[in-house]
């Protein structure tokens, strides 16, 4: 029998796409502030998940340039590049990760919050979740980030955190372990970039919530 809709949980106690509206209500009763909706095929909730509307993907696929207005900014470091960051309310505490393209400030990619996480576990995320997008759409973009560990961590593809595993975090842990396989069975040529934040100020994805 086909299934009539897929759900979308952006905000909820696991966020991600559910095929059925009994998974997607247990993810999101109770949940403050939970945002959902609900779509015709997988195909478009999965695309809604991800946040790759046109837009989006122009940018992603490198053709924005094509937007250019013919002037150029001298910047320290490349503008047409995704910079990604992370924010924990608490030590372990709500984590949530997201990607910004650089020259244009458009939001590519927010995922979370997940409940008990830290913040070097969302900027590795947040770094394997960038390469991945970009890989899908054979994109040579640079990615940024302030993180030195994330970066490390990407490049052992392993995220090396000291916190353990709960019944609260295990949705955060089954993405980890997701990020990881991926690094393991998976090749790139997109360059990884520390982001100088004493020289530059604030990495263009940082939530603003210091």
């Amino acid at each position: 029998m086909k299934r009539s809709k897929y759900y979308v949980v952006w905000n909820g106690y696991a966020p991600g796409v559910y095929d059925s509206w009994e998974e997607c209500q247990l993810q999101i009763k109770g949940y403050k502030d939970a945002k959902y909706k609900s779509f015709p095929t997988e195909e478009a909730a999965i695309r809604a998940y991800r946040g790759e509307t046109a837009e989006h993907l122009y940018i992603i696929n490198g053709l924005a340039k094509a937007l250019r207005d013919g002037a150029s900014e001298e910047k320290p470091y490349q503008i047409e590049s995704i910079a990604v960051d992370a924010a924990c309310s608490g030590n372990p505490g709500k984590m949530e990760y997201r990607g910004v393209h650089i020259r244009t400030g458009i939001e590519i990619f927010k995922v979370g919050p997940y409940e008990h996480g830290t913040n070097n576990i969302g900027e590795f995320l947040a770094i394997v979740h960038a390469l991945a997008l970009l890989k899908q759409y054979k994109s040579t973009l640079p990615i940024y980030s302030d993180s030195a560990n994330a970066i490390i961590w990407v490049q052992h593809k392993k995220c090396n955190t000291k916190l353990e595993q709960t019944a609260i975090n295990k949705p955060l842990f089954d993405l980890i372990a997701r990020a990881e396989n991926w690094l393991r069975n998976n090749t790139y040529t997109n360059r990884i970039y520390k982001w100088e934040t004493k020289s530059w100020g604030e990495i263009p994805a940082d939530f603003g919530r210091k």
